[in-house]
């Protein structure tokens, strides 16, 4: 083997232990979440009107200085907001937002119980204004109790009023993405 090859090799190899030693300090690769936070390391923040994780992500890939960004769904007191971060902070599991790290875009988690981040929108037989604090078992419990409900969709607070609305179906619309909404099929 020639003196050059054996240079190329150790170089590719150095690079894989630096590579694997990143991983290991940032606890693998990054990932946005939704339901988890990224509190401090704030040097923006601004509204997001369409009330999209997306953009927030989107907003951070452009911005030089954004490292991270965490993402609050709206609330009955405030609209959707995005602050981007100058460090990669830990995260923390909180259903209030949507976080993550420069490059990762966002990651919907998949849950058999409910689709969420998806609106199933029309076929409604029944709409519920719920709890402030209300969460969207409520409205799949509610489309179990009703023998006439074969899908439903839970709209998160902020998006269309003061409080969390709850969307019981008589038929099983076709799945949209939006963040507005957690959804389900019953029967």
């Amino acid at each position: 083997m020639t003196r050059a090859r054996v240079s190329i090799r150790a170089g590719l190899f150095l690079l894989a232990l630096l590579l694997l030693a990143l991983l290991a300090v940032s606890g693998g690769p990054a990932a946005a979440q939704i339901g988890f936070d990224r509190p401090g390391s704030d040097f923006a923040t601004f509204p997001v009107r369409s009330a999209d994780p997306a953009i927030c992500a989107s907003r951070c890939e452009r911005d030089s200085r954004c490292r991270a960004w965490s993402f609050s769904y709206p609330t009955a007191e405030q609209g959707a907001v995005c602050r981007m971060k100058a460090q990669v902070t830990a995260r923390v599991a909180d259903t209030c937002c949507v976080s993550g790290v420069k490059g990762a875009g966002v990651i919907v988690p998949r849950d058999g119980r409910a689709e969420i981040g998806i609106d199933r929108a029309g076929g409604d037989f029944h709409g519920i204004d719920l709890a402030a604090d209300a969460a969207w078992p409520v409205c799949k419990a509610a489309c179990e109790g009703e023998s006439r409900c074969r899908a439903w969709t839970f709209l998160r607070a902020g998006y269309a009023g003061s409080v969390p609305r709850c969307y019981l179906k008589e038929r099983i619309p076709a799945p949209r993405r939006r963040p507005c909404c957690v959804s389900g099929v019953v029967r």
